[in-house]
């Protein structure tokens, strides 16, 4: 089964990340099939606009951690000490560029957040050009805590400096809410709301031609790459790698193997594991 949907609906293409079962959790396959969704619908002449959106309760809930962290031994996104740098780096360098499909398409792409758009899911949510969240939706990137960091580091250019930096130091989830006062997304509407948002806009974005679109969404994008993106996203995709196979990193993948991956991701998040020492930290101390 596709683990994304793609279908035109007139001059909309519609895109859907497809595994709801575990909230569109991001697998293997669920990149590649991301950017070709996005080239059918780039290349379809009758296709104005892109809408992105999720299947089930959230829209992503980031990489499937019950696949790469939990489950035993060796996996693409974790290897045995010595580990191959370039090895990792051409893996999480390919997904990178399967989610700025989405940023480098000709046509505007809208993604539209309900549930979840965290760790990974909020690398594919930042890299659309217009991001609406429900109010009660929820965005971060927790594994800046440890196993992570934002490969397309679409936060500092979205956010600037001091606000990426708030986000990226804590690991904190927010609000649609949040978000949209933070300037992060595009704004944030009641759950109940968030279709017809988002279909609004798509509609009188798809009365524009194409040529004219396209025109407006490169022009706009490349002021943003004449600031160093791909530059910073090599580093970031580096520093990825790196964050999974550090000492802190190795022992999160034990412990993901040892209690399971939902008891790991929550110690990380509640901060009351030492992942350097690979202990409980006494309440005391936090």
């Amino acid at each position: 089964m596709s683990h994304v949907l793609y279908e035109k609906d007139g001059r909309i293409g519609r895109i859907k990340l497809n595994r709801p079962e575990v909230m569109n959790a991001i697998s293997l396959e669920m990149p590649g099939q991301i950017a070709a969704a996005v080239a059918e619908a780039d290349a379809d002449p009758e296709v104005h606009v892109i809408v992105l959106a999720g299947a089930g309760e959230a829209f992503c809930a980031g990489y499937d951690l019950k696949a790469f962290a939990q489950a035993g031994g060796t996996n693409p996104g974790v290897q045995e000490m010595p580990w191959d740098p370039i090895k990792d780096y051409q893996f999480m360098w390919a997904n990178t560029q399967d989610f700025m499909s989405l940023f480098r398409a000709m046509k505007p792409v809208l993604c539209k957040v309900h549930g979840f758009a965290v760790a990974g899911g909020s690398d594919i949510a930042l890299c659309a050009d217009l991001t609406i969240m429900a109010e009660d939706a929820q965005i971060g990137y927790m594994p800046a805590r440890v196993w992570g960091s934002p490969t397309t580091q679409m936060w500092v250019y979205r956010l600037g400096m001091e606000k990426a930096k708030r986000m990226l130091l804590t690991g904190d989830k927010i609000t649609g809410c949040e978000a949209a006062d933070m300037g992060l997304v595009l704004k944030a509407v009641p759950a109940d709301q968030l279709d017809d948002e988002v279909e609004a806009i798509a509609a009188r974005m798809a009365s524009v031609p194409i040529n004219q679109l396209a025109m407006q969404k490169m022009v706009i994008n490349q002021a943003i790459e004449a600031m160093g993106l791909n530059e910073t996203q090599r580093l970031a995709t580096l520093f990825d790698g790196i964050t999974r196979h550090s000492p802190e990193g190795m022992n999160f993948k034990t412990r993901s193997e040892q209690v399971g991956w939902k008891q790991a991701v929550q110690e990380r998040d509640q901060g009351t594991f030492d992942w350097t020492q690979n202990q409980d930290i006494p309440k005391t101390n936090r």
